[in-house]
């Protein structure tokens, strides 16, 4: 049986550069998601901030186009939870609109922020949204063709992924 240094150390390095979340670090160590919290959180008031050390791995090792790529997904996760709360909590009216501006502006924030730091993934991001819009194009106007941008359009999504990588 590892001892509890062990342990702590496994899921340090599991939470740092595999980038494995809290949850799935417990399950795997059989440990509780508090006591990993625990760890962390110890760790981060004796100087060794979990969070910033796996920015920097990432960072280190693969760019920032990394890092800025798992920010937004982070944030377009978040975004996510908030429109449903919006849509489905129990929110006065003025309260959703003051929520909905909110996110708005933050996305535009975030959208502008990404482009900056990591044109690759902005560029990406639009050459996925034209090819969304010639597939709904094609659905409109030339129903009997869909089959073939289908058949086109998904190597191509590779192939466009690679150039903007």
């Amino acid at each position: 049986m590892a001892s509890d240094q062990e342990t702590r150390r496994k899921a340090r390095s599991d939470y740092i550069y595999r980038r494995m979340t809290i949850a799935t670090i417990a399950m795997t160590l059989s440990v509780s998601q508090a006591t990993i919290g625990r760890w962390k959180k110890a760790a981060k008031e004796a100087g060794d901030d979990w969070d910033i050390a796996r920015s920097a791995s990432i960072l280190a090792g693969e760019g920032i186009e990394t890092v800025v790529s798992s920010v937004v997904e982070d944030f377009m996760i978040m975004a996510q939870s908030l429109l449903d709360e919006i849509k489905n909590g129990e929110l006065a009216l003025d309260q959703k609109v003051k929520h909905l501006v909110a996110l708005a502006d933050a996305m535009t924030k975030m959208t502008a922020s990404a482009g900056k730091l990591a044109p690759k993934i902005s560029e990406l991001g639009v050459a996925q949204d034209v090819m969304g819009q010639l597939i709904t194009f094609v659905r409109e106007n030339f129903p009997q063709h869909v089959g073939v941008i289908l058949e086109i359009i998904e190597p191509f999504g590779e192939r466009l992924a690679s150039i903007y990588a």
